[in-house]
């Protein structure tokens, strides 16, 4: 049987990773991010493993070359070495936004700045980095990216930095709660799956349009509302919703916001089929930040995708946004 070369560098991620695991007592996820910096640097940089440990992860490394993976490649072996160590110690806000979401919101925002070569771009829950670097690859050949990233959970992000360093990606973290302020300019565009939930920080809260007057404030509000100061104007953001969002006791003020502030482009429901349960359904919704001049769309896109297995009605479906792009946006 023909192993594939993702199926060959997981393994050796995953084999390594349980090296370094079992020798330095640590998690696996800890453990992954070492063994993804000594692949990355072409040398064991843990100075507390022993020379036998060393002699081991040495051969396992001189098994694969790095530069004879293409970035998608690595990351999707990557991915699944990542999606092994989450499944047991992840919090919900931290798991792994799905693949089959991440090209999709790729190919909208191939849709929406197509016009561009260089781009700026900003992740402001970034996790482990997958959904920033699904992104990344997806206009790896046309669009020059510098992005940016931010996260407040230090594993999470040593996680995403070691990707991005492995697929050779440009992309800037900064270690930090994303709703103090950030040093980073204003972007082109900013793509977020929301974590959805309280804020426990009032203090800094106050600092935010949409701070709630009753309690702590919704952190995936507040995550809208520095999104949106961050970024340029005329520019997009995609953000990855709960279904629910406009039904909430806050969302009027929400509303209100999005209105002064940005056009809606367009909402898109996805399929249920990809969620657990009813609950946790998403939906990308698309802004596009107000400047002089910028008219909003002639109509919103609406659209609710079908099952991705169902080829017919989700070409059907496609036709239908071209015919909207054509409209709209050319």
């Amino acid at each position: 049987m023909t192993i594939t070369p993702i199926e060959k560098l997981f393994t050796i991620f995953d084999e390594s990773a349980e090296v370094l695991q079992e020798e330095l007592g640590c998690t696996y996820l800890e453990a992954l991010a070492a063994t993804g910096e000594n692949l990355f640097q072409a040398e064991i940089l843990q100075d507390n493993v022993n020379d036998l440990t060393k002699k081991r992860l040495r051969k396992k490394y001189e098994e694969v070359t790095l530069a004879s993976f293409s970035p998608e490649e690595i990351r999707k072996a990557y991915q699944l070495a990542l999606l092994k160590g989450t499944k047991h110690h992840v919090q919900p806000n931290h798991q792994m936004t799905p693949d089959s979401i991440g090209h999709m919101i790729s190919y909208f925002t191939g849709k929406f700045l197509n016009k561009r070569t260089d781009l700026t771009m900003m992740d402001p829950a970034v996790g482990t980095g997958n959904l920033l670097s699904t992104i990344i690859n997806g206009h790896n050949d046309n669009i020059n990216i510098q992005a940016y990233g931010v996260e407040v959970d230090d594993l999470l992000l040593k996680l995403a930095y070691v990707g991005a360093s492995l697929q050779e990606q440009r992309v800037e973290f900064f270690y930090q709660d994303a709703l103090e302020p950030l040093f980073i300019d204003p972007v082109d565009a900013v793509i977020c799956d929301l974590p959805v939930g309280y804020y426990p920080n009032d203090e800094q809260a106050k600092s935010y349009e949409l701070n709630s007057t009753d309690g702590h404030a919704y952190a995936h509000h507040l995550i809208m509302e520095q999104s949106i100061k961050h970024t340029v104007h005329g520019g997009y953001l995609f953000f990855l919703i709960p279904n629910g969002l406009f039904e909430s006791k806050e969302a009027p003020k929400l509303h209100e916001y999005l209105q002064k502030n940005v056009h809606i482009q367009g909402i898109i429901q996805l399929p249920l089929s990809l969620f657990k349960d009813e609950q946790a359904a998403k939906s990308l919704m698309i802004l596009q930040k107000k400047m002089p001049g910028l008219k909003a769309p002639k109509e919103v896109l609406l659209a609710s995708l079908p099952k991705l297995s169902n080829k017919d009605a989700l070409n059907k479906m496609l036709a239908g946004m071209e015919k909207w792009f054509k409209e709209n946006k050319e």
